[in-house]
């Protein structure tokens, strides 16, 4: 049963479009007979024309039918079919420069393009696909490949373009990258709302809710820290990664095992490593987590060190609460923090009940 105060949150976080909330709850609409997600665009209804609901199966069950504009039974920010098309284009042909009637053979609008792109990636179709090019470049460029080469197989005939292009997407020009790294970035959906990866061949670096506040300057800080590239693509920690948190939102997963890489201070270091130690299922207050470390006095710096931890749910900063039982901050927002902490308990009841179950055979 949800309560008024509860129900009169999830209507405000309904006005106002709210992708915090998405995949938190559900909104039939006595009038229509539909229901939505928090961030339908449609026009709002009157308070006392909703009804709410924790899964679309229980809108579902209470004979709501799913919304055309908001489509609440598929992922948050939905890939559209567009962008599907030109992505697997780009990768068919990642060194081809688009011209406006490669659009036109695959029924494409240009202006609509940019605009998706835009809206999903934070980068148009043009950067993206410029921004593939440069990868291929820079990693042609580490092989040992000639400068020249690297800029004609790119599309680039003017080297002074090259150079500016590859700067303005690498953050350095190509004859000084000889010991920088490249770490690749990817968007994946889940019933929270999309979420960023980075990761390289060696580990996951950073993982975040999209609408997350001040992600591009936690992605500008990792790309200085590591002396490294940021470009679209994947890498076999990512496709981990992915299998992952689908088997977690689906309740069927409880311990992660990506190689995650952390760069933080050392006492930021043993604040996530403890973090990974709460059990699945369970919270812990601030004032507990600083006297697992051995400093009962740094309350407010361990509450620091979880608000600079780029690995959201791996490292599971969401599970340290406040020691009045509220839930405290999250930089993901605290609706999705007060999901995760209800998801990672039902799924440890469900896991020991069909133990007991196993037992009893």
């Amino acid at each position: 049963m949800i309560s008024l105060h509860r129900k009169e949150e999830f209507y405000q976080a309904f006005l106002e479009k709210n992708t915090e909330f998405d995949g938190v709850f559900f909104v039939g609409v006595k009038t229509t007979s539909v229901f939505c997600r928090p961030t339908c665009p449609a026009r709002k209804p009157k308070f006392e024309n909703c009804e709410f609901y924790l899964t679309a199966q229980q809108a579902l069950l209470a004979s709501f039918r799913p919304c055309r504009r908001c489509r609440p039974l598929s992922h948050p920010n939905h890939v559209p079919e567009i962008v599907q098309t030109l992505v697997e284009a780009v990768e068919k042909n990642p060194e081809k420069r688009w011209k406006e009637k490669d659009f036109k053979e695959l029924s494409v609008d240009p202006s609509t393009a940019r605009r998706q792109f835009k809206k999903r990636f934070g980068m148009t179709f043009v950067e993206y696909a410029r921004a593939r090019r440069m990868g291929i470049a820079m990693k042609e460029i580490r092989a040992g490949k000639p400068v020249i080469e690297a800029q004609l197989s790119s599309g680039y005939e003017s080297s002074s373009g090259f150079r500016d292009a590859f700067s303005r997407i690498m953050g350095n020009a190509p004859s000084l990258t000889e010991e920088r790294n490249i770490l690749k970035v990817s968007w994946f959906d889940t019933r929270l709302g999309p979420m960023i990866i980075i990761a390289d061949e060696d580990g996951l670096y950073l993982l975040e809710f999209m609408d997350r506040k001040g992600l591009e300057r936690e992605v500008e800080r990792l790309r200085h820290k590591t002396k490294s590239a940021v470009i679209p693509g994947k890498t076999k920690h990512t496709l981990s990664i992915e299998r992952e948190l689908d088997l977690y939102f689906k309740g069927h997963l409880t311990d992660f095992r990506t190689t995650i890489k952390t760069i933080g201070t050392p006492f930021q270091e043993e604040v996530w490593k403890k973090l990974r130690e709460i059990p699945h299922g369970q919270t812990r207050t601030y004032t507990e987590m600083a006297s697992a470390i051995g400093k009962p006095l740094s309350i407010r710096a361990v509450a620091n060190a979880n608000g600079a931890n780029q690995i959201a749910i791996v490292i599971p900063c969401h599970r340290v609460i406040r020691a009045c039982g509220e839930t405290g901050g999250y930089g993901g927002g605290t609706a999705r923090k007060k999901w995760l902490i209800n998801h990672e308990k039902q799924g440890v009841t469900y896991l020991e009940s069909n133990e007991t179950c196993e037992n009893s055979m």
